[in-house]
C-alpha cells in the first residue's frame, strides 16, 4: 500500500497556474521528474507508488507507459506556457520509481527526448535514472548512455545477504562491483543508495555495507534511516512482533558511523542524508527541491512545484492513464502556498544542506531560539555569527527539533 495523497484543494481539470507563478521564475531552474510506477517484486518495507506487472494492465501497462507519459509531457507544456512561464530549458531530469529500468532503454529514451524535444535542455544538462542492481546488463547501462542519461543511482541497500532477505532485495551484492564497473565504462556517474537500520542488522554489517561502497569509490552515496511504515508487509510483521522496530539509538549510531567512514574517504556530507566527493557530484535535480525550483512531476501520483502552487497526480495507474487519454489534468489536488508556507518550507528544506541557511531567513519568532541552539550544540556557532545556520553532526540527528525551535 502506497502512502496518502496529501490533502489540498481541487486541481482545475485543465491544470492551469495562477499568474503568480511567473514571477522569478528566470531565476528558478526547471527539472522533470518522471515516475516509472513498475517493479518485478514489492519489497516489504516499500510503501512508494509501486505496482507488479501482473497488477495492471490496458493503459496502465507496462507497454503503453512510456506513450501514456509522454502524453502529459505535452500536456505540461501546454500548462506552462499559458501561464506566462518563460521558455527555460530543462536542467535535470530524474526517472524514479519503482524500478525505472524493468522498462526497455528504448522506452526510457523515448521518454527523454520527449522532455529533450518539448523544452530543450540546458547545457550539461543531468540525467538520472534510478536501477536495481538486478535490473541492468552491461549491454543496457551503455545503452542508457548512448541515450543521453549522465548519472545512475543504484539501489545496493545493504551488503550484508541477511540484511537484503529482511529487506526483501532481490539481488545478489556480488552483482554490485559489476554494475557499478559498466556504468563507469560506460562513462555513466554513479551513486549508491544504503538503508540503515534493518532488523537484525549489527553495527559490524552497517560497516561493512560501508566499506563495500568505499570500496568501490563512487562518488555519490545517499544513506537513508529505514523508516517502518504502516499498510506495508515489513508494518504488519511488526504488529505482529515477527520483527522489532528499528532502535532510534542504533539507527543514530549507524549514521555516525557514516558520516565517519564517508567523510574520511573524502565524500563530504551536502544534505543530511547525502554525501558527495565534490560538489559537482552532487545530486543537482534534487537540490533543485532543496533549493525551491520548479519542476514537473510526470505518471501516477507525482508531485510538481512551480511558482510556490505544488500538486501531486492521482495514483493509481489507470485513473492516471485515462485522465491523461482525456486531455484532462492528471492532478488529484493541489496547494497555493502563501507567505507563511514558503517560509516554513524554507526553513525545512534549508537547514538540511551544508551551505545552510542564511541567518535572515529565519522566521522573527524563531530566532530567540539560535541561542539555545547553539548551546546544544545543534547548529555551528561560528557560522551563525557569520550569518548561516549550519547544523552539526549532532545537529543533524536532530534535524526535526532544529526546525521546531526556528519555527517558533
Amino acid at each position: 500500500m502506497s502512502p496518502a495523497l496529501p490533502d489540498g484543494e481541487d486541481a482545475p481539470e485543465d491544470g492551469a497556474l495562477p499568474e503568480s507563478v511567473a514571477a522569478g521564475a528566470g531565476s528558478r531552474a526547471f527539472g522533470v521528474y518522471l515516475h516509472v510506477p513498475f517493479c518485478t517484486v514489492r519489497c516489504g518495507y516499500c510503501d512508494f507508488n509501486t505496482y507488479t506487472a501482473t497488477e495492471l494492465g490496458g493503459g496502465a501497462s507496462q507497454a503503453r507507459y512510456p506513450d501514456v507519459a509522454i502524453r502529459e509531457v505535452s500536456f505540461a507544456a501546454g500548462v506552462l506556457r499559458a501561464a506566462g512561464l518563460p521558455a527555460r530549458p530543462v536542467s535535470t531530469i530524474f526517472i524514479g520509481g519503482g524500478t525505472p529500468t524493468v522498462l526497455p532503454v528504448p522506452d526510457l529514451a523515448r521518454m527523454v527526448a520527449a522532455v529533450r524535444d518539448t523544452w530543450g535542455l540546458a547545457d550539461a544538462a543531468e540525467l538520472t535514472t534510478e536501477a536495481n542492481p538486478d535490473s541492468v546488463t552491461r549491454e543496457s547501462i551503455h545503452g542508457l548512455a548512448a541515450a543521453g542519461f549522465t548519472r545512475v543511482s543504484f539501489g545496493m541497500q545493504s551488503a550484508v545477504p541477511h540484511v537484503l532477505k529482511t529487506l526483501e532485495r532481490t539481488h545478489d551484492p556480488e552483482r554490485v562491483p559489476d554494475v557499478v564497473g559498466w556504468a563507469r565504462e560506460a562513462g555513466l556517474a554513479v551513486s549508491l543508495d544504503l538503508i540503515y537500520g534493518t532488523p537484525g542488522e549489527s553495527l559490524d554489517d552497517w560497516r561493512r555495507s560501508l566499506e563495500a561502497v568505499l570500496a568501490l569509490g563512487v562518488d555519490h552515496v545517499s544513506a537513508y534511516a529505514l523508516v517502518v511504515e504502516q499498510g506495508t508487509k515489513m508494518g504488519a510483521q511488526v504488529r505482529r512482533g515477527e520483527l522489532p522496530l528499528p532502535d532510534e539509538d542504533d539507527q543514530a549510531a549507524k549514521y555516525e558511523l557514516a558520516d565517519e567512514l564517508l567523510d574520511g574517504a573524502g565524500l563530504r556530507w551536502y544534505e543530511v542524508s547525502n554525501w558527495a566527493r565534490s560538489a559537482g557530484e552532487a545530486c543537482r535535480h534534487n537540490l533543485g527541491y532543496w533549493h525551491g525550483d520548479d519542476w514537473w512531476g510526470i505518471g501516477p501520483g507525482a508531485h510538481s512545484h512551480v511558482g510556490g502552487v505544488r500538486w501531486w497526480n492521482v495514483k493509481h495507474p489507470r485513473a492516471y492513464a485515462a485522465r491523461v487519454a482525456a486531455g484532462a489534468s492528471p492532478a488529484a489536488g493541489r496547494e497555493v502556498l502563501g507567505a507563511a508556507a514558503l517560509q516554513l518550507e524554507r526553513v525545512l528544506l534549508g537547514v538540511r544542506l551544508r551551505d545552510g541557511l542564511p541567518r535572515d531567513e529565519v522566521p522573527p519568532a524563531g530566532r530567540p531560539a539560535i541561542a539555545g541552539l547553539i548551546a546544544d550544540g545543534l547548529i555551528d556557532g561560528a557560522a551563525a555569527l557569520r550569518g548561516t545556520i549550519v547544523l552539526t553532526l549532532r545537529g543533524r540527528l536532530l534535524a526535526d527539533a532544529v526546525v521546531r525551535g526556528l519555527t517558533g
